[in-house]
């Protein structure tokens, strides 16, 4: 039974956990305080730029704390002195120290992107996308000292659509999990929920590195279609035409078969060969310009069917 619990802590930083905010702070829910990475530069020009949860939390007049530091005495003494009911935390982007996991009454609660214990880690979205995953959803999970290895709350799956890339199935995900997290939090008031240990085997979604991006166009038309959409919106998925770095944004799947890397077609629409089966490029980004249809790519450059070809 809650005595002087009161209120919740939520750590939270891009937009995947936007959603999960607004959920709390629309139910009415007291957060005490927001606690989120601090501000960064950003984009071409390198301006300091806040958060997206930093972005909310001031809109809402919500106090937030953005700590270099998440191990400083200071900061966790007090978050011990707001006595809180929960920690909500949704892609905070730094591991909590036991000390702060042993602070709120009912524990430390974690949404996390995957049917865990598959892609634990800091890239669950892009990393089911890029192995051809079929289904993913969400969890919830109390935190221990570990990554990601708490027990379960609660799961929900999701399909993943053809056309999913690692942004829209993101969005897809950050709004069912606000929605998981709701109702986490009511269950484990009334004491509905019993904690599950993780079951079966752990795998591992790290974070994305540029060259990941790099396409290989020896593997599978399907491998490489998979790495495209895995890798949007970062960091894309890129190759080479004629010693320029080209980004391809979306693709599609063809049958057939051609050398892999040389393009099999280059009028009216841009298609290549790959070790099994044909790449159909719908998108793509030359260095430096705009995002353009593979018709548009074609009409400005002299391309050889069979002679040219992606590195």
């Amino acid at each position: 039974m809650l005595t002087n619990s009161q209120g919740i802590i939520f750590f939270g930083t891009p937009d995947f956990a936007v959603p999960t905010l607004k959920a709390l702070i629309s139910r009415g829910e007291k957060i005490s305080l927001v606690v989120t990475q601090p501000d960064k530069p950003k984009g071409r020009g390198r301006e300091i730029q806040p958060p997206p949860v930093k972005k909310v939390s001031l809109e809402h007049g919500l106090q937030i704390v953005q700590p270099e530091r998440i191990k400083d005495e200071t900061f966790i003494e007090s978050l011990r002195n707001l006595q809180p009911e929960f920690a909500i935390v949704v892609a905070y982007g730094k591991i909590l120290p036991k000390e702060i996991i042993s602070i709120p009454f009912y524990g430390c609660v974690n949404l996390h992107a995957s049917l865990l214990p598959k892609y634990r880690g800091a890239a669950p979205i892009q990393w089911a996308l890029i192995k051809g995953e079929k289904v993913s959803g969400v969890t919830t999970m109390l935190i221990d000292e570990g990554l990601d290895t708490g027990p379960i709350l609660l799961q929900k799956e999701v399909l993943i659509e053809e056309d999913d890339n690692g942004e829209t199935l993101s969005q897809k995900l950050s709004f069912i999990g606000a929605e998981l997290i709701l109702e986490t939090i009511d269950k484990m008031r009334k004491g509905l929920i019993v904690p599950i240990p993780q079951r079966g085997e752990a795998t591992y979604a790290p974070l994305l590195r540029k060259e990941e991006g790099k396409i290989n166009w020896n593997l599978s038309a399907k491998e490489i279609f998979n790495l495209i959409r895995g890798t949007y919106p970062w960091p894309c998925a890129y190759c080479f035409f004629k010693q320029e770095r080209i980004k391809i944004i979306k693709a599609q799947t063809l049958e057939g078969n051609y050398k892999p890397g040389y393009i099999f077609k280059a009028k009216e629409e841009l298609i290549v060969g790959t070790a099994s089966g044909l790449l159909k490029i719908l998108l793509i980004q030359p260095h430096g310009k705009r995002i353009m249809t593979a018709k548009e790519f074609i009409c400005g450059r002299k391309i050889n069917e069979g002679v040219d070809y992606f590195s």
